[in-house]
């Protein structure tokens, strides 16, 4: 592993540890020495990679943002019905917020950006995007139900979905999460479908993720996170 390897592995590895932090305690309840606690790392390393707090706390959100684009195109790749694909993105994104520590941070960190003094890039305009390209796809192959706009259903689809996450993290810490997915799906794909189905629609989209089969809780964080063997050159 050359040095410019050592240093992103490390960078990666740091965000985890804050991330771990911002998610349990918050922002304003996470300092650099918390983060050096539980990193095992100097705070002068931390600095040396990110120049303060805030740097750390955008690159948790930057990291977050950075989930998505690849299981976006994995799901959109898929040869289902695109009703079926909005719906399997939606489980796939349900179970990151449940078990990936980072994207949950990423999460908490967006509902503290007024702490943070500078600006904290947000998820949805891209989600709507998505969800927004899934519908007319599903419009343009006649899935969706005359009389929907797609860009009109998007909207209600993120504030939905979004807003399952927030209530479901404050009742249960998303304990049920894909429960109480389902469920929204149930009441809004009657209103979305051609042909209304949501029970056969539910099941393809469970058979075909062995994920959602299982329903097993996935790893506690992106993989590759760990302490590089060989630690960089830091600052005295």
């Amino acid at each position: 592993m050359d040095v410019q390897e050592r240093a992103e592995a490390t960078r990666r590895y740091l965000v985890e540890a804050a991330a771990r932090l911002f998610e349990e305690r918050g922002y304003a309840g996470t300092s650099i020495s918390d983060i050096s606690a539980q990193s095992g790392r100097t705070s002068g390393a931390i600095y040396f990679h990110f120049s303060n707090k805030e740097k750390l706390a955008l690159a948790v959100v930057t990291a977050t943002l950075d989930t998505w684009p690849a299981k976006i195109a994995e799901v959109r790749a898929s040869p289902a019905p695109a009703l079926d694909k909005m719906v399997s993105l939606s489980f796939a994104v349900a179970r990151a917020f449940r078990d990936d520590v980072v994207v949950r941070a990423g999460s908490r960190l967006w509902m503290e950006r007024r702490a943070i003094d500078a600006p904290v890039p947000g998820p949805f305009a891209a989600w709507t995007e998505t969800v927004t390209g899934l519908l007319r796809d599903a419009q343009e192959s006649g899935e969706l139900a005359p009389g929907i706009a797609p860009d009109t259903a998007a909207l209600t689809v993120v504030y939905a979905f979004f807003g399952l996450h927030t209530v479901s993290e404050a009742v249960d810490n998303r304990a049920r999460i894909e429960e109480r997915l389902r469920g929204m799906w149930e009441v809004l794909l009657p209103a979305l479908q051609a042909e209304p189905d949501p029970a056969a629609l539910l099941a393809r989209v469970r058979a075909a993720d062995p994920a959602g089969r299982t329903g097993a809780p996935g790893a506690a964080g992106p993989a590759g996170f760990t302490d590089p063997a060989e630690p960089l050159p830091q600052p005295a």
